[in-house]
């Protein structure tokens, strides 16, 4: 059996330019591809070497108003990061909420809801 990984994960936002600027001052990542996509919309992907977000929207603002209850079609993206006081100082420079803070064996973590109400768990070990 091979290894197997996420590469990516798809996420339909309403501004693929702020949402890409986030997870760029958030972590650091960056733009790794960038055009046209299904139907005519825009995708916009930004991540690391092994990985990346993948933020899409329709044509002519199709999804600007669109708005998905926590939990449709899933809870959280998980993201793992070096030091996570400083991810949340940034958090809240982007006027964004931290939540849900918890210090657990063997991590710590807390939680945010970005621009589209998409929440985000941020975790450290160690």
């Amino acid at each position: 059996m091979t290894s197997a990984f996420i590469e990516h994960i798809n996420l339909t936002v309403s501004d693929p330019e702020r949402s890409a600027a986030m997870v760029e001052r958030l972590f650091g990542w960056r733009e790794r591809w960038r055009g046209a996509s299904r139907d005519g919309g825009l995708s916009i992907h930004v991540g690391s070497a092994t990985g990346y977000l993948a933020f899409y929207t329709g044509p002519d603002g199709m999804h600007r108003d669109v708005r998905y209850p926590k939990g449709e079609p899933f809870n959280h993206v998980g993201v793992q990061v070096d030091d996570l006081d400083a991810v949340e100082a940034q958090v809240r420079a982007l006027g964004l909420l931290p939540f849900g803070h918890d210090d657990y064996d063997p991590g710590r973590r807390f939680y945010f809801l970005d621009h589209d109400g998409i929440e985000f768990e941020i975790v450290a070990y160690g």
